[in-house]
């Protein structure tokens, strides 16, 4: 084993509210050594960011650190909790630097990629000017941002999620820290553009020789990316150790939950003899692009000539990256999107339908979205918000039977209906989804279309989600549209699969003959960068 670098020693946290005080990190102690990816692994709140915060100085100031975070990386340890503001200045970002989840939320949208870097320069280094800017071009060029040049003048908003996401990175390593603390940065990502970040980080890490404390709720990474795993729950640490060991014969029990729930099991098929709800053909979405000067406007193409057909009862996973068409596609069919081609539902040709048209079928077809907490309004109680669907396309039902409709979604949600007094904000991540699902099912309708339902969750909230989901289509006899670039869980779930790349349908067919042998260099590339061997599935 290499040198420590990094320790954290018997560390407490605890937040001052105005409820009282709440422990988020209790006696934690783990060692980050020199070069080692060490994987810091837990549920939402069991205080894994809370952690590297405190490692980096950047707490609350309603927080109240205790304990010792030694950092090894000058000639005499240092207790980071101790040092002075100037010396932790020049500790942060120059010998410790943090890549955090979501890169939009961290990177200035009123400035340019090339400035923000260069500040990051200027103020830990001794360039300036044109040799800053230099700097800053051979950062983006080491991360693989295509012509890096131009991209220096570009703002975060014209750049996609991955390209961001190697900008933060390129910043974290401006200084070629020591340690780089590398929070969720994957999490957000398609599968691909995941694989990508985490084979770059690999690739930078034996360049500058730097060990990465990764932190993520995501054990199928782990398994692939860390040397050594702390397992932490409830803000302290359960378990630690080896990678491969601690996969092999984990020793305690939440641990051994984390790795069981990877979405496991498989959907029944549906009888041969089951009636269609739900058939396209030749169907095409397009926009109108920004018009120029004396020239016609143009048009993209999103969603380009798909053929599909859903059974009764059935689920249809509709998987590809981000800009591949899935979500165009899943609206196009429930006509919230204009299209051109056929769609016809239970025999009722949608196509040309206008809204009032529309309005008597909506309550038969609804939608979950991806962000509960985006889709759920913070004003209104749980109840009104799920009972707000029966006003509009229930209107003759009493305040009685709206608020019992309302208690049985509920409960068939698995949430104690005495719930629909509070507000969203009391819910956690998983129960906020349930009742997104709630709200769908209280109209009783025939089509769901999930749109990435699951991809905010950890992974044992999503193996109870997928369990719900389950379940709720035996009992109501659901058909899904299931949109998601979450690969095991559309095994878990569908009947058969739809692979989108750029608006077209590049493989489709049975769930497990597709999962064996996928035959589009496309499909096998989402598959190898989501860590499942289709050979050996």
């Amino acid at each position: 084993m290499s040198q420590p670098l990094l320790e954290i020693d018997r560390l407490r946290v605890d937040f001052d509210l105005p409820g009282g005080t709440v422990t988020a990190v209790k006696d934690l102690s783990f060692t980050v050594h020199a070069g080692e990816t060490l994987a810091l692994v837990g549920e939402s709140g069991s205080g894994k960011s809370v952690s590297s915060t405190a490692a980096m100085r950047l707490l609350p100031e309603l927080a109240r650190p205790d304990g010792a975070i030694r950092w090894h990386g000058g000639q005499q340890p240092e207790d980071l909790l101790l040092v002075g503001a100037k010396r932790m200045r020049q500790i942060r970002g120059n010998e410790i630097s943090m890549i955090f989840q979501e890169p939009m939320t961290s990177l200035n949208p009123l400035h340019r990629i090339g400035r923000q870097i260069v500040e990051v320069l200027t103020k830990h280094t001794a360039l300036r000017g044109s040799a800053a800017r230099e700097r800053a071009c051979s950062l983006l060029e080491q991360v693989g941002i295509p012509d890096p040049e131009r991209r220096l003048g570009s703002y975060p908003h014209e750049l996609s999620g991955g390209q961001r996401q190697r900008v933060m990175i390129a910043m974290a390593l401006a200084c070629e820290p020591k340690l780089l603390i590398a929070d969720e940065p994957t999490t957000a990502l398609d599968v691909t553009v995941q694989a990508q970040i985490l084979s770059l980080l690999k690739d930078l890490q034996q360049r500058y020789g730097m060990a990465i404390l990764f932190i993520t709720h995501d054990l199928g990474i782990v398994r692939h990316f860390a040397d050594r795993v702390c397992v932490m729950q409830q803000g302290e640490r359960v378990e630690s150790g080896p990678t491969a060991e601690l996969f092999a014969d984990p020793q305690h029990a939440y641990t051994r939950m984390l790795i069981d729930a990877e979405p496991r099991g498989r959907k029944a098929p549906v009888p041969d003899q089951t009636p269609l709800l739900l058939e396209a053909h030749d169907l095409r979405v397009r926009f109108p692009m920004k018009k120029r000067l004396f020239r016609p406007a143009d048009y993209f193409e999103a969603v380009r000539g798909i053929d599909l057909s859903v059974k009764r009862g059935q689920t249809l996973g509709i998987v590809g990256e981000s800009g591949s068409g899935k979500s165009t596609l899943g609206r196009a069919l429930l006509r919230l999107l204009e299209s051109r081609g056929d769609i016809r539902f239970d025999d009722t040709a949608l196509d040309g339908l206008d809204t009032a048209a529309m309005r008597p079928l909506r309550s038969r077809m609804q939608v979950v979205f991806q962000d509960p907490f985006g889709s759920l309004s913070p004003r209104m109680t749980v109840g009104e918000i799920i009972g707000e669907g029966l006003r509009v396309h229930a209107p003759l039902l009493g305040r009685r039977e709206r608020d019992a409709r309302v208690q049985e979604a509920l409960a068939d949600v698995a949430l104690d209906p005495a719930m629909r007094h509070r507000y969203p904000h009391e819910f956690s991540g998983g129960q906020r989804q349930r009742i997104a699902i709630a709200r769908a099912l209280v109209l009783k309708p025939e089509l769901l279309l999930l749109d990435e339902p699951t991809s905010a969750l950890d992974r044992s909230v999503q193996a109870t989600v997928i369990e719900l989901l389950r379940d709720l289509q035996h009992k109501h006899d659901l058909t899904y549209l299931f949109i998601s670039h979450d690969l095991a869980v559309v095994r878990a779930l569908a009947d058969s699969v739809l692979v989108m790349k750029d608006g077209e349908v590049v493989e489709q067919g049975d769930t497990e003959a597709l999962f064996s042998q996928p035959r589009h260099t496309y499909t096998q590339e989402l598959m190898r960068a989501a860590f499942l061997d289709h050979q050996a599935a």
